[in-house]
């Protein structure tokens, strides 16, 4: 008997499409032949942490399908294959994920991921969305550049950016605890980090959305050079402070201007507006800011027991504002364009369940390593539902599909030569895992 059998079409996922030999490529070095090859190794972490493991020790789980996987590496060589993770090699490894992410999105439908949607419609096919937003990852022992956090807890703030349109975590920065939300370099090095991991042709036409943290004259400056560059496109949606020359702005809109604002299905949202307050900002606060920008603000009765500003208190209604550098679209989508970017707290749920909660080491280098294995788990649990996983798999979040799929058990024969995994059949969902495994094995070797 296989516990955890459906783990692995994870780790057969990384072979077939060719992100193993990326990485032992990346990884390999002169005069040193490792028992167990480096890439391996990271795969096999990365499998780990789709299935639920939370530390390097939960590698054991895997060695105990040596009968299927082969020689799995044991916690202490997972310990040195991490340390030996230098900046340089991590570098490496990043360039690795991108080449296998090129040819994973080839194999999609069209040569690219599926089209993001907002208000229950889609986005253009070319546009790939980027959200970016930073974490409090709680330490509970002295660790190496811990801190405290703003929130009042002790640990590490890391920034990521994941793509909206197929969830994949493209990159993420582990930051000290005290590190600030809205450090314009902080945000522009995973940017590029992330756009970086994009295939070429892909780069063209890009939306960024960030929450308040991102909106900083140098990160909007520096998206607006990106987008003036010939052949690219870049968008941002960014939270906006609700600061005196706003509030005066947004007291003066006639409110015949206001339009009722869409909820997240496309549907008018009761008690909800926006309107556009660009030109009623005074003239030499928007002239500080990148030439194009346009504030959106959105209104709403709040709920009981909201925290509100003496502005808001006195208005009654709640505000936030969102600025963007798109021209054309209707008020109320482009507000709800943004509000979409609320997404990525489910992703950030995904990622801290995926090993981003418990760093391992007290080491800031080795927990480095640690985030880029996690980045490769996410990518590697994203590509499984974008090209293996049927359609009653495909909403599962990792808990879920751990639990129909990744740690169901299954019995190991051997007959003409062959192995076989044999699955329970009174499983509920035996016909899903059944198909996961025969179109992970229908891919051609990447």
């Amino acid at each position: 008997m296989v516990a955890h059998a459906g783990a692995v079409a994870v780790r057969l996922l990384a072979d077939r499409v060719g992100l193993t030999a990326a990485l032992s490529v990346a990884l390999s070095r002169r005069s040193f032949v490792p028992v167990h090859d480096r890439g391996r190794v990271l795969v096999d972490v990365a499998t780990m942490l789709a299935a639920g493991g939370e530390a390097i020790a939960d590698i054991d789980t895997l060695r105990h399908q040596d009968q299927i996987l082969g020689s799995v590496a044991s916690a202490p060589t997972v310990w040195r294959a991490l340390d030996e993770l230098t900046p340089a090699r991590l570098r490496r490894v990043e360039q690795a994920r991108a080449a296998t992410r090129r040819r994973v999105w080839a194999r999609l439908p069209g040569g690219r991921p599926p089209a993001a949607t907002v208000a229950s419609q889609r986005l253009p096919d070319d546009l790939v969305v980027l959200d970016v937003d930073a974490t409090i990852v709680v330490a509970h022992s002295q660790k190496e550049n811990a801190r405290a956090t703003f929130k009042r807890t002790f640990g590490f703030h890391p920034i990521g950016v994941w793509c909206d349109n197929s969830s994949e975590l493209l990159a993420m920065t582990l930051r000290p605890g005290n590190a600030n939300a809205n450090t314009t370099a902080d945000h522009i090095e995973v940017l590029t980090a992330a756009i970086k991991q994009l295939p070429a042709g892909h780069r063209r036409r890009l939306l960024v959305r960030t929450d308040g943290a991102g909106a900083s004259h140098g990160l909007l400056d520096w998206l607006t050079v990106q987008d003036a560059k010939r052949g690219r496109s870049v968008d941002y949606s960014v939270g906006f402070p609700v600061t005196e020359p706003v509030r005066t702005a947004i007291s003066l809109v006639p409110a015949d201007v206001w339009q009722v604002a869409l909820d997240a299905d496309g549907d008018l949202r009761e008690h909800a507006d926006v309107a556009e307050i660009t030109g009623l900002v005074d003239a030499s606060i928007t002239a500080r800011w990148p030439a194009g920008m346009r504030l959106i603000v959105r209104r709403e009765r709040p709920h009981p027991g909201a925290t509100l500003s003496l502005f808001e208190h006195h208005d009654g209604w709640r505000y936030q504002v969102v600025a963007t550098n798109t021209a054309t679209g209707q008020l109320a989508f482009l507000e709800a364009r943004h509000r979409a970017h609320a997404r990525v707290e489910d992703r950030i749920r995904h990622a801290k369940d995926t090993g981003l909660s418990r760093l391992p080491s007290r080491e800031y280098a080795i927990n480095q390593a640690w985030i880029a294995c996690v980045t490769i788990a996410a990518d590697l649990t994203a590509w499984l539902r974008l090209l293996a996983l049927p359609d009653s798999l495909k909403a599962c979040e990792p808990k879920a599909l751990r639990y129909r799929l990744l740690h169901v058990p299954a019995r190991l024969t051997r007959g003409a030569r062959r192995r076989q995994l044999r699955f329970p059949q009174g499983w509920p969902w035996a016909a899903a895992v059944l198909a996961t495994f025969t179109n992970v094995m229908a891919l051609a070797p990447g």
